[in-house]
Order: C-alpha cells, then sequence, then structure tokens
C-alpha cells in the first residue's frame, strides 16, 4: 500500500482508543516503515540524479538499502518495542508499534518480488505475494482501484468520527497527499 494509505487506514482501524490521543502515534506508526524509503528515493533522485528506472531496478535492492528499509519493518523489533510500551504502561508506545505492525500487516499480502524482510534481522526471508499493490501483472490495476476506495471511504468516515479541527486538517492532508501522490505517479512513472 501507499503510506497515505497506512495512515488512514490505520487511524481508521485504531483510532476507536481515544481518537484524539490515537492521532499522533497512528499516524506515526503508520509512517515509520515506509520513511527510510522516502530517504532512499530523496537520495538517490535528488543528490545522485540516479535515472527513475534505475532507482527502482538496481538502486533500491542494493544490500545497504534493503538493510535500512528492512529495519524499519522488523516485525521482531516492533513487538520488542511493543512489549516495552507495555511494560512501561505506554499508550502512545502502544499505538505507535501496534501501527507499525499494523503497515506491516497490510504490506505483506501486496509485494509481488518486492517485499520486505519482516524478520529482519533473524531471517532473511520475504514472503512473494501473488498479489501486488502497484505491479500491473500481478493484479496492481485492482489493488490500486480498492485502494483508492478504501482511503476515500475511510477519509469520510473518519472526517465524521473526529470533533477536532487538528484531526480534520490531518485528514485532509493525508487525503491531499494521496491524490497529489497519485498526481506524481502518472507524472513521473507513466
Amino acid at each position: 500500500m501507499n503510506t497515505p494509505a497506512h495512515v488512514i487506514l490505520n487511524l481508521l482501524c485504531l483510532n476507536s482508543v481515544t481518537p484524539t490521543q490515537a492521532l499522533t502515534p497512528v499516524v506515526a506508526g503508520a509512517i515509520l516503515p515506509d520513511a527510510p524509503i522516502f530517504l532512499f528515493y530523496f537520495v538517490e533522485k535528488v543528490l545522485r540524479q540516479t535515472p527513475e528506472t534505475v532507482i527502482w531496478t538496481e538502486s533500491y535492492y542494493h544490500p545497504s538499502w534493503q538493510n535500512f528499509i528492512d529495519l524499519f519493518n522488523s516485525l521482531p523489533l516492533m513487538a520488542l518495542g511493543l512489549l516495552i510500551a507495555i511494560g512501561m504502561g505506554s499508550n502512545i508506545g502502544i499505538l505507535l508499534f501496534g501501527s507499525m505492525m499494523l503497515h506491516v500487516a497490510g504490506d505483506l499480502p501486496l509485494h509481488h518480488d518486492d517485499g520486505h524482510r519482516h524478520f529482519f534481522p533473524m531471517s532473511d526471508w520475504r514472503f512473494s505475494s501473488p498479489v501486488s499493490y502497484w505491479d500491473p501483472n500481478h493484479y496492481g490495476r485492482l489493488v490500486s482501484m480498492l485502494e483508492i476506495a478504501a482511503v476515500v471511504i475511510s477519509c469520510i468516515i473518519l472526517f465524521q468520527t473526529y470533533d477536532s479541527l487538528a484531526a480534520k486538517l490531518t485528514i485532509g492532508l493525508v487525503g491531499t497527499s494521496y491524490a497529489l501522490y497519485f498526481g506524481y505517479v502518472f507524472v513521473v512513472w507513466a
């Protein structure tokens, strides 16, 4: 899934605790697993001026980038963080690591040949799903349409759920960034 979709769907799944208090840790937890990819893309595209096709066919698969990315997608490390948060009685930590784990649960079935090592550093195993969130050769168009529908419906539900202006602005900002992302995709990759 795309990062803004993770944010919106995680908010929908985890907001029943205390919606306003859950906002920041759930949003951060939904973004953190993809944060290394943003840094990777910035370094390759902006600093190194690597061509787009090389970024996603070669650079992305370099072992040092893969290790860095997979560190932030590691279920054992997230579980450890969650256990520490539970032990400390930190609702913020529980929501943060719960949101990160929910992000991984959303990613796991939607990566065909570009999946993460979700048990890194304990294992190098990768799940290769028959379904991809982006690859048209593996139902990417269908998954993208379903993701878009889920995000739009979830934004509507969340907008009605939250009372605070900050929460409504956050949902609007994430929804707008999701639309802008697809604009970028069509301009750069299509």
